[in-house]
């Protein structure tokens, strides 16, 4: 090689921290300014929109450094959006003179020691647990949105005097001397380490050598495992500064800290070139795809300058205005975008697409693509479990006990005793009954098509949102459309189901993985559901459709039938019509999925997808139709959760997808496909529903005061149960480690009174 161009090859950046796929994005991202300077100049066209997209860019930019690592390790991390609120809430309850009133330092100092264990926490589960990544960390970005709903109480902590005492820290949030924000200069040099780590260090090599085959990692004798929970760790230490960026800026938080931004980090990575099936990423990409997620959602935000006419005293008056998207417009672009960016991986980069155009444009040769193979994560799957040995060989109530839904049945028993115990003047009465049934009937619905779906493999993450997307559809057509009650119902149906739909295509049609197709519904619906609306509460309309929610009694008084005395009588003012749909509909799903040869094609695919491929079993077409039985049982709650309440609220469902998942976990489902049973789905339905009843109930102590929880914890009890859940699937269900450790204690006794014996 001659000296010219060795020293023109030393002079260039180096190809593992930045290529053309970057070139590419700012080429996007000027294109788009430059949209946006056209649709909207009075904000665009000015200096400080540029700065305004570099500042609101920054904690984005810091997260998306420590979620490339955790991605490239072919892992997901969907919990650093509830650590950036858990560590500003943290600081501030430690700085606030309100609360602990203590100094900057001591409350830095405690956010690194949470933000770091929340890290190894999500890294042990995933690694040495063996749970799921995106079970373990979307559980604990719900147990961390909990705990900061639970300490604010909903509402914001600001401290903006004696923010004036510590400068140092709070001139972080502002501008400086050379006139821009002091986050641009964290962020750069946060994404400057990152990038100089990832691509020139042994950690860099592992992290990608991990990714890429963790086998032949191992085999190379790399520590994979401690590779795992570093990133982990690492991405939860980036989100910690990031939460300490926002205290700085705002002199405060807010309970609302930290919504979707795991979503815009996650699209950031993948849009910045990483690959969601691991062993690729660059830092540097990830932060022009920060930049570009924060500008597109500047675009849509800031809207486009208009004009209104008024009429004042009989004179027509032109008002500037700005014409913006409706409520629920940004979360359903969210969404859309973490589909799009996973899509780009194995559309464009994997089939090098823009150099295959290229390449035709100018008449070369098209590049030679090595392989085109789908986004499809193929998890670990079940191939027969102790806990099924166990079931074959057990006689009289141990056969029971052996039952993957034993446990659910006896929970649903104790739990329910115990809210008899502690409150038996209101525990077994109508009134409560009657709640716990109305609230049981809405989960138990969703239940039974989340059975499906676990049962087959997948997962979906997005019943709740359909749910709230079925009833704002209802709900709109009755109030706005006018629409008689059969039609509302069947348009709310029709919607929900298509959301299942989309869900089955993205993840079947397209490959997607399931958990990352139904993350994308849950923001998309979630959103289209309160652009329906405009993001307000929606009631009053024709009483006749009201009557799906409605108790027996109360429909029979609606079309004058005289009232039933007696125990009869009783009976009807417990049970629901909702809670008689709910039963058909159990029992016709619980009898398909036993007894019907489409149960057993579900159950095959979920426990080995490629044995049941061998076996002639078409597994795209049990898996899309499970996804469309999804959407359609949580439309069918949705539009009894309108009726019933006769009304709709645009945050109907929410959290309902992790009641759902947890209730089939413990109902003796698997997480990775294979089992599963419409009975202990509905057991354990009722667990979480006695669970919430108990952790709602108000009760009375010895001294005649009462206390109850406050509602803002509940959801972190529920994710916590999840976790066990899981937990309890994986290693005594799936591993039977209790019956290994009883075996071995029992098989030692055995053999230590034959030794005595002889």
């Amino acid at each position: 090689m001659s000296q010219p161009t060795a020293r023109a090859l030393s002079g260039r950046m180096p190809l593992q921290m930045i290529g053309g796929w970057e070139v590419g994005l700012l080429g996007l991202m000027a294109l788009l300014y430059i949209g946006g300077a056209l649709l909207n100049p009075s904000f665009f066209g000015t200096s400080d929109a540029l700065q305004a997209l570099l500042r609101d860019s920054a904690r984005f930019g810091v997260m998306a450094v420590g979620m490339t690592f955790v991605i490239a390790n072919k892992d997901l991390d969907l919990s650093v959006g509830s650590t950036l609120g858990v560590i500003g809430v943290t600081f501030s309850f430690v700085f606030d003179p309100a609360h602990y009133d203590m100094g900057v330092m001591p409350a830095i100092a405690i956010c690194l020691v949470f933000g770091t264990a929340i890290g190894l926490l999500n890294g042990v589960l995933v690694t040495f647990l063996k749970v799921p990544a995106f079970i373990a960390t979307l559980t604990m970005l719900l147990i961390g949105r909990g705990v900061v709903l639970g300490m604010t109480g909903g509402r914001s902590i600001l401290y903006p005097i004696k923010a004036r005492e510590h400068e140092w820290f709070f001139q972080l949030g502002e501008f400086n001397a050379w006139g821009f924000n002091n986050q641009i200069i964290i962020v750069l040099i946060v994404v400057g380490i990152g990038a100089w780590v990832l691509a020139k260090t042994r950690w860099g090599y592992e992290t990608l050598a991990t990714g890429g085959n963790e086998q032949a990692a191992q085999y190379a004798g790399i520590p994979t495992n401690w590779v795992r929970i570093r990133a982990y760790v690492i991405s939860s230490l980036c989100a910690t500064l990031a939460g300490l960026m926002t205290v700085a800026q705002n002199k405060g938080i807010t309970s609302q800290a930290g919504v979707l931004t795991e979503l815009i980090v996650i699209a950031a990575v993948i849009i910045g070139g990483a690959s969601i099936l691991g062993g690729r990423g660059r830092v540097i990409g990830s932060y022009f795809g920060a930049l570009l997620a924060a500008l597109l959602h500047k675009v849509l935000r800031e809207g486009v300058p208009i004009v209104r006419e008024v009429e004042v005293n009989g004179e027509i008056l032109q008002v500037n205005a700005t014409s913006t998207l409706p409520a629920g417009a940004i979360p359903a672009f969210i969404g859309a975008l973490l589909v799009f960016a996973v899509l780009i991986e194995p559309y464009v980069i994997r089939r090098k697409l823009l150099q295959r155009i290229f390449a035709r444009l100018t008449g070369r040769a098209p590049p030679r693509v090595m392989e085109t193979g789908g986004v499809a994560i193929e998890g670990a799957q079940t191939k027969g479990t102790t806990v099924g040995d166990r079931a074959v060989t057990a006689r009289g109530f141990g056969k029971f006990l052996a039952r993957r839904d034993a446990l659910a049945i006896i929970l649903m028993v104790v739990l329910w005793f115990i809210g008899f115990l502690l409150r038996p003047d209101y525990w077994a009465g109508l009134p409560n009954t009657f709640a716990i049934l109305l609230n049981y009937t809405e989960l138990a619905i969703l239940t039974l098509g989340l059975t499906y779906v676990i049962a087959c493999g997948d997962i979906d993450l997005s019943v709740g949102a359909v749910l709230a997307l079925a009833g704002s559809t209802a709900a709109y057509a009755l109030k706005v459309m006018g629409l008689d009650p059969a039609s509302a119902m069947l348009l709310g149906v029709m919607a929900g189901t298509a959301a299942g739909m989309i869900n089955a295509m993205f993840t079947v049609g397209l490959g997607l993985p399931a958990f990352i197709a139904t993350l994308g519904m849950f923001y998309m619906a979630r959103g289209v559901a309160a652009w329906i609306v405009a993001g307000q509460q929606l009631t009053g309309w024709a009483e006749p459709f009201n009557l799906i929610g409605r108790k027996v009694g109360d429909i029979l008084a609606y079309f004058n039938v005289p009232p039933v005395g007696g125990q009869v009588g009783d009976i009807l003012g417990v049970v629901s019509v909702q809670t008689i749909w709910m039963a058909v509909i159990a029992i016709i799903a619980g009898v398909v999925l036993a007894y019907t040869v489409f149960g057993q094609q579900v159950y095959a695919t979920g426990g080995n997808r490629r044995a049941a491929d061998y076996a002639g079993i078409n597994t795209n077409r049990v898996r899309f139709i499970t996804m469309v039985l999804s959407g359609f049982c949580a439309a069918m709650a949705g539009v009894i959760n309108v009726a019933y309440f006769r009304s709709f609220n645009p945050v109907a469902g929410q959290f309902r997808e992790l009641d759902a998942i947890a209730s089939v976990i413990i109902g003796g489902g698997s997480i990775f496909g294979g089992f599963g049973t419409i009975i202990g789905a509905l057991a354990g339905a009722a667990v979480i529903t006695l669970v919430r009843a108990l952790l709602q109930l108000n009760i009375i102590t010895g001294t005649g005061e009462s206390f109850s929880l406050p509602q803002h914890w509940v959801n972190t009890f529920i994710g916590g149960i999840l976790i066990i859940a899981v937990l309890i699937d994986i290693w005594v269900r799936q591993a039977g480690v209790l019956g290994s450790l009883r075996e071995r204690i029992f098989g030692r006794r055995k053999a230590a009174r034959k030794v005595d014996n002889d």
